[in-house]
């Protein structure tokens, strides 16, 4: 049965690995020139496909790892160096500049009707950190109830994001650019301890420790 400490972690480490304020920005980027009305859609549509996305992973990530002859251990390693990286690119901005790069291009090559799509929804809100992140704690959440659990977790999360989608104006306006310099990067320290102990419990699953 999963532990009230075990969802807190889930939430905290998905909430820092989806970075909300950080998303805000670009998403006034990718919804520029349209009306609120409009803007609401491609938040309401880009975070349901995440989710989406996410909650097969975390219902089949580990049966999809076991087929491949993939250990959890092993993947709790590969996937805490992972969102270690992120971490590091949090801390010294280089994960923002990815995502408005990302941006820019999307605007150009595909038609606004698809952008909740991609990049929003892929790979903006359910990327390779997101992904990864979730096939982790899914492993730690290993019957039905707790997955359900954690399918609540995500969409909780993801509540949370599309009202920080419509807010995005506002709290780009309030933050500035100084405010989302500092909580980037402290959200980038607080997931850089968090995969550090994703690849502590790794080595220990992987070798019996």
């Amino acid at each position: 049965m999963a532990t009230p400490d075990m969802l807190v972690n889930a939430l905290t480490t998905l909430l820092v690995t989806l970075d909300p304020p950080g998303l805000a920005p670009v998403f006034l980027g990718l919804t520029m020139g349209m009306t609120s009305v409009q803007r609401r859609e491609v938040a309401a549509r880009g975070s349901f496909i995440a989710f989406g996305i996410l909650a097969v992973f975390a219902l089949f990530g580990s049966g999809v790892l076991g087929l491949l002859g993939i250990s959890i251990g092993a993947f709790r390693i590969a996937g805490g160096l992972l969102l270690f990286w992120i971490s590091f690119e949090m801390v010294f901005e280089k994960r923002q500049e990815r995502k408005e790069r990302t941006s820019k291009a999307a605007i150009t090559i595909d038609h606004i009707r698809n952008i909740a799509v991609f990049p929003l929804a892929l790979p903006l809100i359910a990327g390779p950190g997101a992904i990864s992140a979730t096939v982790l704690l899914s492993g730690t959440f290993t019957n039905a109830l707790d997955r359900l659990l954690l399918i609540g977790v995500i969409a909780l999360i993801m509540l949370g994001l599309y009202i920080t989608l419509l807010i995005a104006e506002r709290l780009d306006r309030f933050l500035g650019v100084t405010g989302r310099a500092i909580l980037t990067r402290l959200l980038g320290v607080i997931l850089a301890a968090l995969s550090v102990q994703f690849v502590v419990d790794g080595v220990r699953s992987a070798f019996g420790f």
